[in-house]
């Protein structure tokens, strides 16, 4: 039987099309596609394998992101502290709150120097380029404006307002609140006439709305040029460049605070805190200076310095029992107010800074050396003649004059240089010995020394060792030439006389308040027995004899009602410019009541060239008016006792 043929698969074939597929397109078979068994042609491109690329990029990925990592770390970890200390800086500000400086004082409380508010008037000058100001010329019409009321220039305020990269410069520091009104007055008109020209279409150009001021503060002297010698001046950053400003700025200045806020957009963000360290306020410094006779003084010696035509002149007035300086007056001086018109001469402390041989004053030391070695007495007689030889000169006196039977008291009531030397030989045994003495006495009143005051700049005079002294000078420094000392200390010499012999130095602060209202006393001042009382009031007696006797130099600075002891100079200058001696120094110094003494004047008037340049007849009268005032000032009463009358002369043939 033969094999049975498997069934046949049925194959589908296509489909019959219904009354409804007409139109469609019968499905077609996919035809099977068989591998192209023909070997690969040469040259043709084959894929790669991407698995490599993926791998790179997947490493520089990797890479990046460690760097962003580490950078991270490094900000948020090693560095965090810098970065919030940078962040910290840029977002707070800090602004200085300059302490207010201490005032000065006279005696009784009366301001000689403060300080006030003022403005300091600044601009940003961005503000002034054409489109910030909406004007071409915005600069040069600010200036224009500001420039009358800041006594400024005008181009140089445009030149400051041209800077559009800046956003801050100052035109004018501590302007008083007057000039920040006016200034702030004319903006005020600006600012309404740009709004209403903005209002009818047009620019609206308003050139000062980029004007502002800051708060300061000013110094200001409320009595001009009175005792400006003695408080100097500050400069333009507030701190004292001469004087006692200069002298007590530390005590002055007090110390600045600081203040410091959050800002954004350099605008002051006022719900975030503030740090603040308050300023300490300067102390007030109360001088031993009497306002009124200080007034007095600075008056008398600048009228006559003007009616000599003097190049200068100084007046010190001081308390005798305590040292106390009531008034030190300079001529001519200046206005600390305005130091820009200040004569640059003027502008120190010529009573303590000028240094210039005293002429005859100064032979009050020589003969109180004299009294005190016992040498001879008030009585001694001495024979001047009109001429004495000594070393390789030949010596005079003001005056010519047959040869004079004086007293000791007459050769100083007289002024005599001859009668002086003879006297001072008298010293020792040799002239060198008498040198050593003299110098010794010399040295305890205080020549060759500072004052003791502390005042800047001040001069201790010149006083040479006496085994330095020239031939001439051991015979001329007994009558006050070959020496050089200031008016404070030729004042000084006279208090210590006054002082029954006891010499203290010269105090010019009384004492300091600070901030706590507390009243601190300076320190008492140092005290130095020169000579006895007993040659004190012998040399009171003398110098009684200048003033009270009609044959006494010093007549003019009689006081009516009070016994006066005084004493003239007139004394070859030497030129500071030509270093030769050329014109005179006048003086005059003394105590006043005789008998029982409580103040001290002296005067110095330098170079007069118009009328007289002897001291009794310029300085005599000065002595007068301000010893007058400061008595009836300080209440002092005269005595009523009777003066002592020493003789002058004596007769040869007696």
């Amino acid at each position: 039987m033969p094999p049975k043929e498997p069934p046949r698969r049925r194959v589908p074939g296509p489909a019959r099309r219904g009354p409804g597929d007409r139109g469609r397109p019968a499905p077609r078979r996919p035809r099977r596609t068989a591998p192209d068994p023909r070997p690969a042609a040469a040259g043709r491109i084959r894929l790669g394998n991407p698995r490599p690329r993926l791998r790179l990029v997947s490493l520089a990925l990797t890479l990046v992101m460690l760097t962003f990592v580490v950078r991270l770390l490094q900000v948020q970890a090693v560095d965090a502290g810098t970065y919030a200390a940078m962040a910290e800086k840029n977002r707070y500000m800090s602004h200085k709150l300059a302490a207010e400086r201490g005032r000065i004082t006279d005696r009784a409380g009366i301001a000689l120097a403060t300080t006030v508010d003022a403005h300091d008037i600044t601009a940003d000058p961005k503000m002034f380029t054409p489109e910030e100001s909406k004007a071409p010329d915005a600069p040069e019409q600010a200036a224009a404006l500001l420039a009358p009321i800041l006594g400024a220039d005008r181009a140089e305020l445009a030149n400051k307002l041209k800077a559009p990269k800046s956003r801050y410069t100052v035109l004018a520091r501590r302007q008083t609140p007057q000039v920040w009104k006016q200034i702030k007055d004319l903006k005020s008109v600006f600012a309404e006439k740009a709004a209403a020209e903005r209002a009818k279409g047009g620019p609206g150009a308003n050139v000062l709305a980029g004007v502002f001021q800051e708060t300061s503060s000013r110094r200001v002297y409320p009595n001009g040029d009175l005792a400006a010698g003695i408080l100097g001046y500050v400069n333009a950053d507030g701190r004292g460049a001469g004087g006692l400003e200069s002298m007590l700025d530390k005590e002055l200045a007090g110390k600045d605070g600081s203040i410091t806020y959050a800002q954004s957009g350099g605008r002051r963000v006022p719900t975030a805190g503030t740090r603040e360290k308050p300023a300490v306020p300067g102390s007030d410094i109360e001088l031993t200076i009497d306002r009124d006779i200080q007034w007095a003084a600075q008056r008398a010696i600048s009228e006559q310095v003007t009616k000599s035509k003097a190049d200068r002149g100084y007046v010190v007035v001081q308390n005798a029992r305590t040292g106390e300086v009531l008034a030190m007056a300079n001529a001519p001086g200046f206005n600390p107010n305005d130091i820009s018109r200040a004569n640059a001469a003027a502008m120190g402390n010529a009573a303590l800074q000028d240094v210039y041989e005293p002429g005859s004053t100064s032979k009050v030391m020589s003969m109180a050396a004299v009294l005190e070695e016992q040498a001879a007495t008030p009585g001694t007689h001495v024979t001047v003649p009109n001429r004495l030889h000594r070393g390789d000169r030949l010596f005079k006196d003001d005056i010519d004059h047959p040869t004079w039977y004086l007293t000791l008291n007459g050769v100083l009531a007289k002024s005599s240089n001859i009668g002086t030397i003879l006297a001072t030989g008298q010293l020792g045994k040799t002239q060198s010995q008498a040198n050593r003495v003299l110098y010794s006495y010399l040295r305890k009143f205080g020549i060759g020394s500072p004052t003791g005051l502390g005042y800047p700049g001040e001069t201790p005079g010149i006083l040479a060792k006496p085994q330095d002294w020239s031939t001439s000078q051991q015979f001329t420094i007994p009558f006050g030439q070959g020496l050089s000392i200031n008016a404070m200390q030729a004042a000084s010499v006279y208090s210590t006389i006054a002082n029954g012999g006891v010499r203290i130095e010269p105090t010019l602060v009384r004492g300091t308040r600070g901030p706590d209202g507390r009243f601190n006393p300076a320190e008492a001042p140092e005290k130095t027995r020169v000579v006895s009382e007993k040659t004190a009031k012998t040399l009171a007696a003398m110098l009684e004899s200048v003033v009270g006797n009609e044959e006494g130099t010093g007549t003019k600075a009689r006081i009516p009602g009070y016994r006066v002891a005084g004493k003239t100079g007139t004394a070859n200058r030497v030129d500071p410019e030509l270093g030769r001696y050329r014109g005179y120094t006048a003086s005059f110094a003394g105590f006043a009541p005789a008998d029982k003494p409580q103040i001290t004047v002296y005067c110095a008037i330098q170079n007069p060239t118009r009328g007289s340049y002897f001291g009794g007849q310029i300085c005599g009268p000065i002595y007068k008016k301000v010893m007058e005032f400061a008595l009836k000032t300080q209440q002092v009463a005269p005595t009523g006792a009777a003066p002592a009358r020493l003789p002058v002369t004596f007769d040869p043939g007696a």
